[in-house]
Order: C-alpha cells, then sequence, then structure tokens
C-alpha cells in the first residue's frame, strides 16, 4: 500500500487528474449500466410471465371451459332431450374450433424461444433454471391431451339420435380426464411463473450488490485521489509563494535605482527628440524645395523657349509686334502659374485654403496650355474629348497641376519611345452619375509591368536624377486622395493611331461631383 502510495505521489498533476476523471466516470458509466441490466431483467421476466405463462394458462383455461360448458352440458341436455340434433351438432362443431384453435395457439407458444435475448441468457448465465423444469412431464400430459381430444372427436362424429347411455358416459369420462391433463398443465406452468420470479429476485438482489460495491469503489476512490490532488495544490501553493516572495525580492531593489535610470533615459530621449525635429524639418525643407522646383521645371522650359523664339525672330528679320505681344502674354501666364505654385505649395497643408467653381474643361485646356510649347517642341500632339462636361467645387490650381504632371510624365515616354512620327496625347473626359472621369492617354510604349505598382510611391523614378525626382505621381495621389477625395490608377493599354497600334498607359482620375463624397 505504501509503495502505492509512493507511485501516485510521484505521478505528474494531469495523470492525477486524469485518473480521477475516469474513476469516476468507469463508476458511473457501471452504476448506470448495472441499473440499466437490473431493470429489463425485471422488464424482460414480467413480459416473459405474461407472453408465456398467463397468455397459455388463459389459453388453457379457456380450453377446460369449451369442453364443460360447449361439449359436455351440450350432450347433457341432449340425452335429457332438450337440445335438438341439429342444435347439438352445431354447438359441438363451434366448441370443437374453438379447442382447436386455442391449443394449437397453446403448443405454439410452448415451442417459441422466450429465452432467445441478451437479458435471458445473461439470467441463464447467473442461474440454472432446469432444475425446476421436468420437460417429460409436460410433454406426456400434452400427448394424452392429444388421444383424448382424437377420442372426444371421433366419438362426437358417431353421434346421432339413437345412442346409449354408455356412449355418453364415456365422452364424458375422457372429459374428465382432460380436465385432469389440463389441471396438470396449469400447475406446471404456474410452478415455472413462480420459480422465474423468485429466480429474478435473485439476479436483482445481485445487481443491486454489485451496484453497492461499485459505488462504494468510486467514492473510495475519489476521496484518495482528492486527497492526493489537495496535497499536490498544497506544495504548489507554497512553490509559488517562495517565487512570489524572490521576485518581490528583486522589484524592490530594481526600484531603488529606477528613478534614476528614468531621469538618465528622459534627457536621452530629450536629446533624441531634439535632432529627430531639426531632422524633420530640413526633411520637410527639402520635400518642399523638390516640390516646387518640379512644378517650375516645365513652365521655366517654356518661358525659355519663348525668349528663344524672340532672337530667332530678330535674326531673321521677322520679329512683330503682334509676335511680340502674343509670347508675352504666354510668358506672363506662365510666370501666373509659378506664381500661384508657390501659392499652392505654401498652404499646400493649410485647412483654410479656398475651393472654387469650375467648369472641368476649362482646368484641362488650361492645362494643356501651359504645356504646348514643349509638346510642340517634340512633335506631340494633344487631344481633348470632353463627352461631358461637369462644374466642379474643388481646388483648381491643385488640379491643373496634376494634369500637368501626368502630361509631362507621357511627353517624356513619348520621347524616349521609338516612335517618332504618330506621337499623341489623348484626354477624354466624362461623368457618370455623381463622378467625374478624366483618361490621360499615351503611345510611349507603357509602364514595365515590374515598376507599374510602384509608380506612386515617393522618390521613386525611372529617369536620371537631372530629369526627375521621382515625387510628381506621388505628390498627384496625395493631392487627389487627400484633398479631392478622389482615386488615380494606371494600366497599360492598346492605342490605335493612323491604323498603327502601340502599347501605351492609360492614367484615370476618378473625382466625386460633389464636396461630400458619401453623397
Amino acid at each position: 500500500m505504501k509503495k502505492l502510495l509512493k507511485y501516485f505521489d510521484t505521478l505528474k498533476f494531469s495523470y492525477k487528474a486524469n485518473f480521477l476523471i475516469f474513476i469516476i466516470a468507469g463508476g458511473m458509466i457501471s452504476i448506470i449500466v448495472l441499473s440499466q441490466i437490473s431493470i429489463f431483467i425485471l422488464k424482460d421476466d414480467f413480459d416473459t410471465l405474461f407472453d408465456k405463462r398467463t397468455k397459455s394458462l388463459i389459453k388453457l383455461q379457456t380450453i377446460k371451459d369449451s369442453y364443460k360448458i360447449n361439449i359436455q352440458d351440450t350432450l347433457n341436455e341432449f340425452e335429457k332431450n332438450s337440445l335438438s340434433y341439429e342444435q347439438t351438432i352445431e354447438v359441438l362443431n363451434i366448441a370443437k374450433e374453438i379447442i382447436e384453435k386455442n391449443w394449437s395457439e397453446y403448443k405454439y407458444r410452448l415451442n417459441k424461444d422466450f429465452n432467445n435475448s441478451i437479458l435471458s441468457k445473461i439470467k441463464t448465465y447467473f442461474i440454472n433454471s432446469n432444475h425446476y423444469k421436468n420437460q417429460y412431464i409436460k410433454e406426456l400430459n400434452i400427448e394424452n391431451i392429444d388421444n383424448k381430444m382424437v377420442d372426444i372427436f371421433s366419438s362426437i362424429e358417431k353421434l346421432d339420435k339413437k345412442n346409449s347411455k354408455e356412449y355418453f358416459t364415456n365422452i364424458n369420462f375422457n372429459i374428465d380426464s382432460i380436465f385432469v391433463y389440463l389441471g396438470s398443465l396449469v400447475n406446471y406452468d404456474l410452478n415455472l411463473a413462480i420459480n422465474e420470479k423468485r429466480d429474478t429476485d435473485n439476479i436483482f438482489k445481485l445487481v443491486t450488490i454489485f451496484s453497492f460495491i461499485s459505488i462504494f469503489f468510486v467514492v473510495f476512490f475519489t476521496i484518495i485521489l482528492s486527497l492526493f490532488i489537495t496535497f499536490h495544490f498544497r506544495k504548489l501553493y507554497y512553490l509559488q509563494e517562495k517565487i512570489v516572495e524572490k521576485k518581490t525580492k528583486e522589484l524592490k531593489e530594481l526600484n531603488n535605482n529606477l528613478e534614476q535610470k528614468i531621469k538618465l533615459e528622459v534627457a536621452k530621449n530629450r536629446k533624441k527628440d531634439i535632432i529627430m525635429f531639426q531632422q524633420a524639418r530640413f526633411a520637410s525643407l527639402g520635400e518642399m524645395l523638390n516640390n516646387i522646383a518640379h512644378q517650375w521645371r516645365q513652365p521655366l522650359g517654356s518661358i525659355t523657349m519663348i525668349i528663344q523664339s524672340f532672337q530667332t525672330k530678330m535674326r531673321v528679320n521677322k520679329l512683330s509686334p503682334e509676335f511680340v505681344e502674343q509670347k508675352v502674354k504666354d510668358a506672363l501666364l506662365l510666370a501666373q502659374n509659378m506664381s500661384n505654385t508657390l501659392d499652392d505649395f505654401k498652404n499646400f497643408f493649410s485647412p483654410n485654403r479656398s475651393k472654387n467653381s469650375f467648369f472641368i474643361k476649362d482646368c484641362v485646356e488650361h492645362s494643356i496650355e501651359l504645356s504646348k510649347y514643349f509638346l510642340n517642341k517634340e512633335n506631340i500632339k494633344i487631344d481633348l474629348i470632353v463627352k461631358k462636361d461637369k462644374q466642379i467645387t474643388t481646388f483648381y490650381n491643385e488640379l491643373s497641376h496634376i494634369f500637368l504632371n501626368i502630361i509631362s510624365n507621357s511627353k517624356d515616354a513619348l520621347v524616349s519611345s521609338v516612335n517618332k512620327n504618330d506621337r499623341i496625347i489623348k484626354i477624354i473626359v466624362n461623368s457618370k452619375k455623381n463622378f467625374l472621369f478624366i483618361n490621360i492617354i499615351d503611345n510611349g510604349g507603357g509602364v514595365p509591368d515590374d515598376i507599374l505598382p510602384k509608380i506612386f510611391e515617393p522618390y521613386y523614378t525611372t529617369k536620371y536624377k537631372s530629369a526627375g525626382t521621382g515625387i510628381g505621381l506621388y505628390m498627384s495621389k496625395q493631392i487627389i486622395e487627400k484633398h479631392l477625395n478622389g482615386e488615380i490608377s494606371c494600366k497599360n493599354i492598346k492605342l490605335e493611331v493612323n491604323k498603327k497600334v502601340f502599347k501605351g498607359a492609360s492614367f484615370t482620375i476618378t473625382i466625386p461631383i460633389f464636396e461630400d463624397k458619401n453623397e
């Protein structure tokens, strides 16, 4: 017993808990199974008693009554001339049918196997019930009844109006003999029913004893395992208490130096914050300068071309007042655009900027006008298609800058492509429901597939550093999404120009017509 206790003490807690659950569950299942077996054995006993014994006794009593009332009494009445011959024959035939039917059913039930069920086999296994069964006596009684029934029904068939008194005496004697044999069968079946009931009681007592033993063992093992688990928890509690005490001591020692460490870390973090703040200011300033330089590059190029046109006209003596007036007007327009660019970048992050109402066609044409010098120089054609012109309320200059950026990128793609003659930039303006769509398409060869997902990232460019900074599309995307509540996307397409098919890029800008994007 001590070895067993030591062995349980060395087991893991999970094994102890699982074993306890197994004992409880197994015991409960055993109790349930045993109780169900006892209940079903009782039920099986009652069913057998009713089906085999009670119904059999009813059949025997019915046969006995038929012989007594329908045959014996009828023959007596016929002998006294109280019944006619025809009435007597009719009653005797009915009695014969009743007797034969009940007797055949009785013998059928004797041959039927009532011990085929599992519960009956369990009863047979625990108790041998053959010691009170005498099958020979029963079969002998049945054989005698069969013989007497043959004699009686043979005599009845010989009944006529002139039978002697001896004839009726013999029939009555045979009927009385059948009564004796039937009584013997009844006593035999009653004796079997009583003995089977006693066997069932014995089995029920045995199952009850096993149930109490199972309950005792379940309770016993549950108490033992509960004590082991309680002891395990107590050990675990003391162990954890020691660990907590040790950790508490370490925390107290750590807190003694924590205040000084915090002061040192705060001072270090303040220095880092100052450095990071200065770096952020320089980064913002550099980004702003890059944006301004990017926006000024196009109009400065156009102004340079205007100045060069004065020199060219002067050399060939074709400088006219009309030409000067037109070029001055164009230069002033470009200068005004550069000034507006400064104002826009100055107030780029300001929440108090004012919005203007304008038609989208005017804004696109304004951007085309600002780009016409470098487009004409590179022999690039602009094709504007306005399917639906809508008036919107938003930031005019910012939207114009977006168009300029995309047109400039298309110009660079066309210049670097192998296409030298059929260079075209198509701008399609349309509206659907509450949204405005602007498609800017070129036939400059498109964007490489590995580069396409990155074109809107900041400082990502495929051009030389002198030609681009990689912030134009990034800035355009930021303006469209944050300031205009819209979207921009790019994909490669195929464009037909003068019956020739070219690869190109298509930028799609989606802008809500109303100020509320949800609307």
